[in-house]
């Protein structure tokens, strides 16, 4: 039972990380799109596109060496394309949801593409959860493995010679 338990400490621990630097980039992601509306004649789609692409930047440096920190570091090229190719996903989906009300619609006050904004983000971040951890910062072999194997391979070099299996 203290496996279980300790599997769902992880995970809420990981949860809780995750929605940090996720809240961290929602903010980011909102803030940046209602800059570049204001600041352009950008459609709210295009804007919506660049402020997600400066947050997938601020969320891979918070997932890499905060929320994920401790996990595989090997194949960093393996690591950011596959992260890119998720967010990439997870970009359509946040701004498909943005597209539909706003083109389909015709809700398109600054409240309302706020609203459809947050929501695709929403939407989106059930993907991205699901992808990052299965396939982008995948977990280190569990300690208890390690250690497991690491008993094995002592208990091995203490038997003599001729009972060591070739």
């Amino acid at each position: 039972m203290e496996r279980r338990s300790s599997g769902l400490q992880r995970l809420v621990r990981e949860l809780a990380k995750f929605g940090a630097v996720g809240g961290a980039g929602v903010l980011v992601n909102l803030g940046a799109f209602n800059l570049v509306r204001h600041v352009s004649d950008l459609p709210v789609v295009r804007a919506s596109i660049i402020a997600t692409v400066v947050a997938i930047v601020f969320n891979y440096v918070g997932f890499r060496y905060w929320t994920y920190r401790d996990r595989d570091k090997s194949g960093r090229t393996k690591e950011l394309t596959l992260f890119l190719l998720f967010s990439l996903i997870g970009l359509v989906i946040e701004n498909g949801v943005l597209y539909l009300a706003t083109y389909s619609f015709g809700w398109d006050s600054p409240l309302q593409s706020n609203v459809f904004k947050f929501v695709g983000i929403g939407v989106a971040t059930l993907f991205r959860f699901w992808s990052y951890r299965s396939w982008v910062f995948k977990a280190l072999p569990a300690r208890e493995t390690v250690a497991t194997a690491e008993a094995l391979l002592e208990e091995e070099t203490k038997k003599p010679r001729s009972q060591q299996r070739v």
